[in-house]
């Protein structure tokens, strides 16, 4: 079945894999743009493997220090940056509580090693600070359930089957969910904007 193109999408994975190619030849100012887009999600990662803000903030400072050091590694016919960035934020978070030192909270390596790299629709979390507070701010407006099934999505990286499984619909229904609160949700957004 084939998705419906998203426009803003589109352009925002064109934007990030520009980023990443001037990156690799040495463009610093690509660096601040790729973090402004992918820090929420890549925190997301981090936090949900070492349950530790502190932690994960820790792991995602060393994402982007390695991220300098080795954006020529990536590889966008294998791909797509923000699939990679999730590997890469995932990995280093894995290193980090292979170390030992992570305080308690974090899950352990064996589970943590197949977690999810790249939740549904995961591009539509590269967004800044304030576009998160209001992000927050219009998923509460939604219903329980449906605030619910799209923070599992987006916040804890389930996939769209494990949450079908887990409230006992077929896969279609729960797609139909999120998507209709999806919806909803760019509406709330597209209104504060407009605001």
């Amino acid at each position: 079945m084939a998705a419906h193109p998203r426009p803003a999408s589109a352009e925002a994975r064109q934007a990030l894999r520009d980023a990443m190619a001037r990156l690799a030849n040495g463009d610093q100012a690509a660096l601040e743009e790729i973090y402004r887009a992918t820090r929420v999600k890549l925190f997301g990662i981090t936090l949900r493997i070492l349950g530790d803000q502190k932690e994960a903030e820790d792991a995602l400072q060393d994402v982007y220090i390695n991220l300098w050091q080795r954006a020529d590694r990536y590889d966008p016919e294998r791909a797509s940056p923000i699939a990679w960035l999730a590997a890469f934020a995932r990995n280093r978070a894995i290193d980090r509580l292979r170390t030992g030192k992570v305080r308690g909270g974090a899950v352990p390596v064996e589970e943590a090693a197949p977690l999810p790299d790249e939740a549904p629709l995961a591009d539509m979390l590269m967004v800044d600070a304030e576009q998160a507070a209001q992000i927050h701010k219009c998923l509460g407006a939604l219903d329980d359930r449906t605030q619910g099934h799209i923070r599992a999505a987006f916040f804890d990286g389930h996939t769209y089957a494990q949450l079908a499984e887990g409230a006992d619909v077929p896969l279609g229904t729960m797609k139909s969910w999120i998507r209709r609160g999806l919806q909803r949700l760019r509406a709330c957004l597209e209104a504060s904007d407009a605001a």
